[in-house]
């Protein structure tokens, strides 16, 4: 289990990052040539195969364990009305994915993904970031932690959801100190919220930037000021994840918020993610552009959980379905393009 018990832990495996198997991308590029199809005729699907097979060292990749990871936290900032839910709604949630009940439950279940869930001090909300730290450094290094604990050693695909009443402000607020533009830019709807209420989630994010601005000098330092545990959490399981070559299936705007400061710090930090999809959140695209990927859906989801990413696992599968069981023309005794 990778832990980070010190800044200096996380800094250390930021500046350490492993990248894909260059033998393994050739071997499978090559195996796609040879497919019984017209060059290029399956579009994303081999590309998916190809950047699997990278990240797992093989010419022909498999998803024997897929992993959803629902980390939970509660948030100070949620006082000041920047949700349409109130804070309880997150414990309670909580009880609905152990009981089963839960839009991931059912998507990981279609897309044959283990599920499990994490809940980090739902009795204790961060600090309001728009006036003090969400955390101090041993709790973001302990959110850290219980993220990258969730990333266990037989694991081949990753996704990880989130559940935290007004999280979509840290998450603005993240996106803001790491990418610059305006309050606005990174502020939409989240729950449902009305046009007063995302006028109080534009003000909450415009003050704690203002505020944490000139101390945000790192990724940890930005995702303990301006983030929540379960945010810093979902950085910590997608660093591990990166630590240990595990390919990552990215959820919606909070989940890619989570490692907006790593990816702003570090060039190429989510070259083992692939995006899931694009959720309805407004910011979600201008983040996806941001970390130069190109989401596989848009299905106008905005839930959370893991579940837009969940609905794309099939698809990966299916990319390695077609990739490993078509006939090469060899073996089929069919003639290739001239």
């Amino acid at each position: 289990m990778i832990r980070f018990d010190t800044e200096r832990d996380f800094a250390e495996a930021l500046m350490a990052l492993p990248m894909p198997d260059l033998e393994a991308i050739s071997a499978a590029s090559e195996r796609q040539a040879t497919l019984t199809k017209p060059a290029g005729s399956l579009g994303r699907l081999e590309e998916i195969a190809v950047f699997m097979a990278g990240w797992q060292g093989t010419a022909q990749p498999a998803i024997r364990k897929a992993s959803v990871a629902v980390l939970a936290g509660n948030h100070g900032v949620a006082a000041r009305g920047v949700s349409a839910f109130p804070p309880e709604v997150t414990a309670q949630m909580v009880a609905n994915f152990r009981a089963g009940g839960a839009a991931i439950n059912q998507l990981a279940i279609a897309g044959g993904a283990s599920l499990s869930v994490v809940a980090l001090d739902l009795d204790k909300p961060t600090g309001d970031i728009s006036c003090e730290a969400a955390m101090s450094a041993d709790e973001c290094l302990a959110a850290l932690s219980a993220g990258s604990a969730t990333v266990t050693p037989d694991t081949d695909l990753l996704i990880v959801g989130e559940m935290g009443i007004g999280n979509t402000t840290p998450a603005a607020a993240l996106c803001l100190q790491a990418f610059g533009g305006s309050a606005a830019d990174w502020c939409g709807r989240g729950s449902g919220v009305e046009e007063a209420g995302i006028a109080r989630k534009v003000a909450a994010v415009e003050s704690a930037v203002a505020l944490h601005d000139r101390y945000c000098t790192s990724p940890f330092e930005t995702l303990r000021r301006l983030g929540g545990r379960e945010i810093a959490a979902m950085a910590g399981a997608i660093l591990a994840a990166r630590m240990q070559r595990v390919p990552v299936l990215l959820d919606g705007f909070i989940c890619c918020a989570a490692i907006a400061p790593l990816v702003a710090a570090q060039q190429g930090f989510a070259a083992h993610c692939l995006a899931g999809h694009c959720s309805a959140e407004q910011a979600h695209a201008r983040l996806l552009e941001q970390f130069g990927l190109a989401p596989l859906l848009q299905l106008g989801m905005r839930l959370g959980e893991g579940s837009g990413a969940a609905v794309a696992l099939p698809i990966v599968r299916a990319a390695l379905a077609a990739h490993n069981g078509m006939a090469t023309f060899a073996e089929a005794a069919v003639a290739q393009a001239l």
